[in-house]
């Protein structure tokens, strides 16, 4: 194991460990003005959300690693207590990242990085057209954390409207994961992007308790094939199958049916039918597997 103590490497050494090992990390692309009324545009990638009643949402404009220079973002916060909190997807992230340059005080990244402005409603920064989530939000809290280089500022953020690009949405006025193609910060240059290969969904145990690892029998338990990701899938069953409906499986042709759609070829390894278990789960199919596995005993 690597270990870092945050105290024995320079500031910059170590935001690089912090933002490659935390990540991805959502993009606030936050608007804002001063005190006179001028625009300012600037991407932060310490941000999230941390409440729904109220919404909240921070954000941290950090000072510069170089001579801890606050950025624009946060003095305008300071005169104008509000902002606009613009979501980035893959269509607008080069522009994005245009805005992020570190340019004069008076120079509009509007203008600089292409996009279009357009009045909020109830705050006074513009939101970005461009964008497919904007919340417009009243600053109720700035926390400074440091004035050495790199020291952060939470500005806690109050959501008092918010916007959404119709074309994201699905039937059912639900964000689609799909359509919103969302683009988040890793590392170094590196990004990512919640388009159609990145996306998986896991089953939450929020409506039901699921059985837990620690009840799957111990021949499974141990396999060397299932991971523990599978094990995961599996312990998240509020019951194991009955002994009858493991039979009736069995009648009706389902350990046939998954042995000749995910079994071919590997009838010869040892625990095949572990291997079938593992490519049902890998599928979603988890009550299948789990028919598979305790057949093992029939």
């Amino acid at each position: 194991m690597f270990t870092i103590n945050p105290k024995e490497v320079s500031t910059r050494v170590f935001y690089n460990y912090l933002v490659g090992a935390i990540a991805p990390r959502p993009i606030a692309f936050a608007s804002t003005v001063d005190k006179e009324g001028n625009p300012n545009l600037a991407p932060f990638s310490f941000f999230n959300v941390f409440s729904a009643n109220p919404p909240i949402v921070v954000f941290s404009p950090s000072r510069t690693g170089k001579d801890a220079k606050s950025k624009h973002t946060y003095e305008n916060i300071l005169e104008v207590a509000e902002v606009v909190i613009n979501m980035v997807n893959y269509d607008m992230v080069h522009q994005t990242s245009l805005a992020g340059i570190e340019y004069p005080k008076g120079v509009n990244e509007f203008t600089k990085a292409g996009f279009t402005p357009i009045q909020s409603e109830m705050v006074k920064p513009f939101r970005v057209k461009e964008s497919p989530a904007q919340m417009e939000c009243k600053v109720i809290n700035v926390i400074e954390l440091g004035k050495e280089a790199g020291s952060g500022n939470l500005v806690i953020c109050e959501v008092v409207l918010f916007h959404l690009n119709e074309d994201v949405l699905d039937s059912h006025h639900h964000i689609d994961p799909h359509k919103i193609d969302l683009v988040a910060r890793l590392g170094g240059n590196w990004y990512s992007r919640t388009n159609e290969k990145a996306l998986f969904e896991v089953t939450k145990p929020l409506l039901k308790t699921g059985i837990g690892i620690d009840q799957i029998p111990e021949y499974i338990r141990n396999s060397n094939v299932l991971t523990g990701n599978n094990l995961g899938q599996l312990g998240n069953v509020e019951k194991l199958p009955t002994p009858t409906e493991v039979a009736e499986f069995m009648e009706s042709g389902g350990i046939d049916e998954a042995s000749e759609i995910y079994g071919e070829r590997l009838p010869d390894l040892d625990n095949h039918i572990h291997h079938i278990a593992k490519a049902l789960l890998d599928n979603g199919k988890v009550e299948e597997a789990w028919m598979v596995l305790l057949s093992e005993g029939k």
